[in-house]
């Protein structure tokens, strides 16, 4: 599923192609054709995001809800734009560019309150100028659950995935393990501050890279990283290998179904 920085990026890359522009909106699949007939023509006055929630307004109050979930994918073209496939949910089209949305878990037209409502039972995103990492931290403090899965939980903190839960946590030498409860003020601040700016540079390049630069690959004399999921990092999906700082063996394990990596050396804490 991708993070929060992704979902921001798409949000900049529909405002830069569409906003201010009356697009054609259909839905060759045929599961938004409704709602495609009615924004069909209107201008796109704006686009947000909230962790990993797209959102899309049409004439004032019109938004088109987008949720990627797992298999959710976004393409963009210039015009002239190919005959879509049936397997478009969703595409915009005007004289100079065309974008499709395919298998996403939401795309619905909603209207403004409804929008709210998703804001309101989401965390603060450490990617929108109106975030609060008090009121994150406020229910870290109280709770037992282990900071790997609070930071995962969309409710406490809206946008961070597998990739940032695990990066941020080794940058600064925390424990997954450690309940909410054990996280200080003082670390609190130093993970959220890393966070916007870790988030804010993968909007900025479209990928994740999390090392330091005294542990890239040019300073340390190590061949770069080869994967599907984008960048430099220190821990994610490098279960079994040496880690980049101490030597050791990075670990892996299933927290909240999903795939932890840690190294168990350098994150005592």
């Amino acid at each position: 599923m991708p993070e929060g920085h992704t979902i921001h990026r798409l949000a900049q890359d529909y405002a830069a192609r569409f906003s201010g522009t009356a697009p054609r909106v259909t839905s060759p699949q045929g599961k938004f054709s409704d709602a495609a007939d009615l924004l069909d023509g209107a201008v796109l006055t704006a686009t947000e995001a909230h962790g990993k929630h797209l959102f899309l307004r049409f004439r004032d109050a019109d938004w088109v809800h987008i949720h990627l979930g797992l298999f959710g994918k976004v393409a963009f073209g210039d015009t002239p734009a190919p005959p879509p496939t049936d397997t478009v949910r969703l595409r915009l089209a005007n004289d100079t560019a065309y974008v499709d949305l395919r298998g996403p878990t939401t795309c619905a037209l909603i209207p403004e309150q409804e929008k709210q409502a998703i804001h309101d039972r989401l965390g603060p995103d450490p990617l929108r100028d109106d975030a609060d990492p008090g009121a994150a931290y406020r229910r870290i403090s109280r709770s037992r659950t282990t900071i790997a899965a609070l930071l995962m939980d969309q409710k406490v903190i809206a946008g961070v995935g597998n990739v940032y839960r695990a990066e941020v946590l080794f940058r600064h030498r925390i424990d997954p393990y450690r309940p909410g409860k054990d996280i200080t003020p003082t670390e609190w601040d130093a993970l959220w501050t890393d966070l916007v700016d870790l988030m804010r540079e993968g909007v900025r390049h479209n990928r994740i890279d999390t090392v330091r630069p005294e542990h890239t690959p040019e300073a340390m004399g190590r061949p770069p990283r080869v994967d599907d999921h984008g960048g430099e990092v220190y821990v994610y999906r490098r279960a079994n290998q040496p880690c980049h700082i101490c030597g050791g063996e990075i670990r892996t394990a299933d927290l909240a179904a999903r795939n932890l990596f840690w190294c168990p050396t350098c994150q005592r804490n």
